[in-house]
C-alpha cells in the first residue's frame, strides 16, 4: 500500500518510495509496476500526474484526480508557483547556504537555465576510510529548485563537487561502491521532502510533508545525524 500524504476530491499526493516509476515508460522495461497504476488500482479511481520524480527520488508525488484539475495543476507548475524542497545527502562538507546558476543541456542539446538554493542542515565525519584518507565527511543538504530541469539537483550537487551518495551515473562511483559494499546501499539519497502550493480551486495554501523512507533513515543514522 502507497503511503497517501493529503488527499481531497481534486488531488492526492504519496510519499513515493525509491526505485519505484511515476508511470510506464519505455526507457525502463525492467518493472511491472509504477506510482500511478498502483494508487489507481488502491483508490479505485483514475488519477493523472501533475509533475514527476526521478525513479531513484522518493517522497510528495502530487496526482489529481479529474481532468480539470490535471490542467490547473500543469499550469501551477509552469508558473513555477510550486515551491519544492527536497532533502539530500551528499560527499564532502558543504557551505552554510548557496545559490547554483549552471544551466543544464536537454538531450536533444538545446541548453536551458537552471538554478537550485541550498542550505547545510548538518555535517559529520565519520571513521570509514576512503583512498588516503581514515575518515569520510559527509553533509546534509535542503535544496530549493527554482526551475525543473531533469535530474537538476543531482547534476548541481554534482557540479559543485558534492554528488549525492549512490546517484548513478551523477555521483561518484567510487563513493558509491564504498557504500555499496561496506553498507549494501543501493537507494540514492534523495528525498523530495516538501510541496506547496496554493489549491487551484479554493485557493487555500496547502503544503504536503514527506517522512523520510526507511533506507534514508538508516543512512542518517549510520552517519549520526539526528532525525
Amino acid at each position: 500500500m502507497l503511503e497517501i500524504l493529503y488527499q481531497d476530491t481534486d488531488l492526492i499526493a504519496i510519499n513515493k518510495p525509491h526505485g519505484l516509476l511515476v508511470h510506464r515508460s519505455s526507457i525502463a522495461s525492467d518493472t511491472s509496476e509504477y506510482a500511478l497504476q498502483l494508487l489507481r488500482n488502491q483508490i479505485q479511481q483514475t488519477v493523472y500526474p501533475a509533475h514527476r520524480l526521478d525513479r531513484k527520488t522518493g517522497g510528495v508525488l502530487l496526482f489529481t484526480l479529474n481532468k480539470e484539475m490535471d490542467s490547473l495543476t500543469q499550469q501551477l507548475f509552469a508558473g513555477k508557483d510550486v515551491h519544492k524542497t527536497y532533502w539530500a545527502v551528499v560527499r564532502g562538507y558543504t557551505e552554510d547556504e548557496g545559490t547554483i546558476d549552471y544551466p543544464l543541456r536537454k538531450e536533444n542539446g538545446v541548453l536551458q537555465d537552471a538554478v537550485t538554493h541550498f542550505r547545510t542542515l548538518h555535517r559529520t565525519e565519520i571513521p570509514l576510510p576512503f583512498g588516503k584518507h581514515q575518515t569520510s565527511r559527509y553533509s546534509l543538504v535542503e535544496a530549493t529548485p527554482i526551475t525543473g530541469r531533469m535530474h537538476q539537483i543531482r547534476k548541481h550537487l554534482a557540479h559543485i563537487f558534492h554528488p549525492i551518495i549512490a546517484d548513478r551515473p551523477h555521483g561518484c562511483n567510487k563513493q558509491n561502491k564504498l557504500w555499496k559494499d561496506r553498507f549494501q546501499l543501493d537507494t540514492m539519497m534523495l528525498h523530495a521532502k516538501t510541496l506547496a502550493f496554493h489549491h487551484p480551486r479554493t485557493q487555500e495554501r496547502i503544503a504536503i510533508h514527506a517522512p523520510l523512507q526507511p533506507d534514508f533513515v538508516r543512512v542518517l543514522t549510520l552517519l549520526n545525524i539526528p532525525l
